[in-house]
């Protein structure tokens, strides 16, 4: 079989949409597939000032969709102002939720949950208890299963939109989410009484902790070369960098998460969103690397799940 690529394929851009945040990578949990190499030691959080001039971006831009993430985002002493003021701001705020952490701020979300109706994106990547402590840490899972329940009580997977997120444990392709979802749901609801809407499937990005795993493990090329055999050109068109703006906790731009993570700046310098320009932005390309075929993978891998139907590698 003939590869489509070898090197990424040069991306324009669109009129951004969307302003994902990345507050920081201080989380309660060190799980083996984050790309952000998120723990509790780490030091890196968003600061008043820094949510500030998120805040007075995105009153200079119209956004449609607000995205906080983390590490946890639950913990970040911000979190509660950006939420708020983003509400204001977009037409739709999501958390990507860490539901271990969310626990242990209950009584602070419940009541910003209740008023500001986020929609709650939370990663559970298996029903099965041995599987999620394998990937997460020990414990984790029957966390998990009393914060979604917690979540369920206040409305989330009937009234208001609840997703859950499953990545592989092993350095392989997601499934079909659509497959994936119905036993979710039905393992779900029958054992724990938890009902959601939807499951997206997400493949695991060769950086991080992750990229550190797959090269401990000897894995790494493998990897990458399942990537490229698998490029998916119908993908191009929905990737979540062409219209997006990710922001990191200094307050840095960047063109997604995972460029964040590896400071993959675009215009090949840091941006601060203090210094954002429209007209700029959108004349400079998508800033890419080898990890970038991972979202081309299949049926595609973005922060919303898969951007094809059909794999035609």
């Amino acid at each position: 079989m003939s590869r489509i690529y070898e090197k990424f394929p040069q991306l324009s851009r669109k009129q951004p949409q969307v302003l994902q945040l990345n507050v920081g990578k201080k989380c309660n949990q060190i799980c083996t597939h984050c790309h952000v190499s998120a723990g509790p030691d780490r030091k890196e959080d968003m600061d008043q000032q820094t949510a500030e001039s998120i805040i007075s971006l995105a009153e200079r831009y119209k956004f449609t969709v607000a995205d906080i993430t983390g590490g946890a985002p639950e913990i970040n002493a911000q979190f509660p102002y950006l939420l708020e003021e983003l509400t204001r701001l977009t037409d739709k705020v999501i958390v990507r939720c860490n539901l271990t952490a969310a626990m242990s701020r209950k009584k602070i979300l419940v009541e910003l949950f209740q008023e500001y109706r986020p929609v709650i994106v939370a990663s559970l990547p298996c029903y099965l208890e041995d599987n999620v402590d394998q990937q997460r840490g020990e414990g984790v899972f029957h966390k998990s299963i009393e914060a979604l329940q917690w979540l369920n009580k206040m409305g989330y997977g009937k009234d208001y939109e609840l997703t859950l997120v499953y990545n592989p444990q092993k350095p392989v392709l997601p499934p079909d989410s659509l497959e994936l979802e119905v036993a979710y749901k039905r393992e779900l609801e029958e054992r724990y009484g938890i009902v959601f809407n939807n499951l997206i499937a997400i493949a695991n990005v060769p950086i991080g902790r992750y990229g550190e795993e797959l090269q401990a493990a000897g894995l790494y090329k493998n990897y990458i070369e399942l990537l490229k055999d698998h490029f998916n050109e119908k993908t191009l068109e929905g990737l979540m960098c062409l219209d997006q703006l990710n922001v990191d906790w200094q307050g840095r731009i960047f063109d997604c998460d995972f460029n964040n993570q590896i400071e993959l700046h675009p215009m090949h310098k840091a941006y601060h969103v203090d210094e954002f320009s429209l007209d700029e932005w959108m004349n400079a390309p998508v800033a890419v690397a080898e990890h970038c075929f991972t979202c081309t993978a299949g049926c595609g891998s973005s922060c919303g799940g898969a951007l094809a139907g059909e794999d035609i590698a």
